[in-house]
């Protein structure tokens, strides 16, 4: 069998699983499993979580959304796993979420006036688009200064004051004009469609707080957006609030939109690496088993997978579960949580 060849045909395990055994030159020689590319947690926050915890669980590379911009830029450029990319500061209203949070890392957060200033709607739009205010783009340069691959910002009503549309839109051109993608925390009532309307990239949390309609869900979609998982911090703290969760990805998943797995590591207790709760929750949602390996395996916010490159493989020890068990949540999320990263010269095709 071939290093391209897939696992088996037909399998349910996707094009990226590769069955492989250990070099009998190194540890544990022979044994058999499955090779996946390097995962990667999407949603993590290294000021508030230990990122060797997570490495040890099979994850190689990590996005931080939301930190302070100079010490994240310094986690980021130690050597070894895992790899980082990262937003930097939290982008928010004056008295916005996280402004008020004990927990948020000294520097994380950046408070932006309007640009507004009292103009017509359509004033201040025109002005979004083509004179963005002086802080809006201060605070995008910042980031990008310190080496941010996205930029993100906070909607959240239920913690505070959010973005009028104007600067929101005002964000999202400052950072497109700048090859970055912009990610958004939406929680409250109507803060997805804010976010899904102003063209924001991806949801940093798969939408919770409200169930989503289907014309929405489908918008969202259509325009490439991407969603966040983070469903195993809902499983963990309200069943109905990871039931709305999962309902929403299900449909949007159903409607083809794009799937990142992310766990939200740093906010409270929460398995670092490969965390079945989030791998089962995805399942529940309708996510093959092939499904959730790709959204693990997504190089987003890079367009290349070369960033998680490291010389090093991710490496799931024993058979794979049966065709007939891979829509099974507890049996996927107990393979995939046996994770672990090896050099990739360390497995060879079986």
């Amino acid at each position: 069998m071939s290093r391209t060849d897939p696992v088996e045909a037909g399998h349910g395990l996707g094009p990226l699983a590769r069955r492989v055994r250990r070099s009998l030159n190194g540890d544990h020689p022979g044994e058999v499993g499955t090779m996946l590319p390097p995962l990667v947690d999407h949603h993590v926050h290294l000021q508030l979580s230990r990122a060797d915890d997570a490495v040890a669980g099979g994850i190689a590379a990590v996005v931080d959304l939301g930190a302070d911009p100079g010490a994240i830029a310094t986690i980021a450029r130690t050597e070894g796993l895992p790899r980082v990319r990262y937003a930097g500061a939290f982008l928010t209203a004056p008295g916005g979420y996280p402004s008020d949070r004990p927990w948020r890392p000294d520097g994380s957060v950046r408070e932006l006036p309007s640009v507004d200033g009292g103009a017509t709607d359509e004033q201040a739009r025109e002005l979004a688009h083509h004179a963005l205010a002086g802080p809006v783009e201060a605070a995008v340069d910042e980031q990008r200064a310190f080496g941010a691959s996205v930029v993100k910002v906070a909607l959240n009503s239920v913690a505070g004051t959010v973005f009028d549309r104007p600067t929101l839109d005002a964000v999202v051109a400052a950072a497109r004009a700048r090859g970055l993608p912009v990610a958004a925390h939406a929680e409250g009532a109507g803060m997805a469609q804010l976010a899904i309307d102003a063209g924001v990239d991806v949801l940093v949390h798969a939408p919770f707080t409200e169930r989503l309609d289907d014309a929405l869900i489908a918008r969202a979609a259509a325009a490439g957006q991407a969603w966040i998982s983070t469903l195993a911090i809902h499983v963990r703290d309200d069943a109905a609030v990871a039931e709305t969760a999962i309902e929403n990805v299900r449909r949007f998943h159903a409607a083809g939109g794009r799937v990142l797995y992310g766990t939200d590591l740093g906010n409270g207790d929460l398995v670092p690496g490969v965390n079945p709760d989030e791998v089962a929750a995805l399942v529940r949602a309708g996510l093959a088993a092939s499904d959730v390996i790709a959204a693990l395996a997504d190089p987003w916010p890079d367009a290349s997978p070369a960033w998680t490159d490291a010389g090093v493989a991710t490496f799931v020890p024993g058979p794979p579960p049966d065709a007939d068990r891979l829509t099974d949540p507890d049996t996927v999320a107990a393979w995939l949580a046996a994770a672990r990263i090896l050099p990739a010269e360390e497995l060879e095709p079986c």
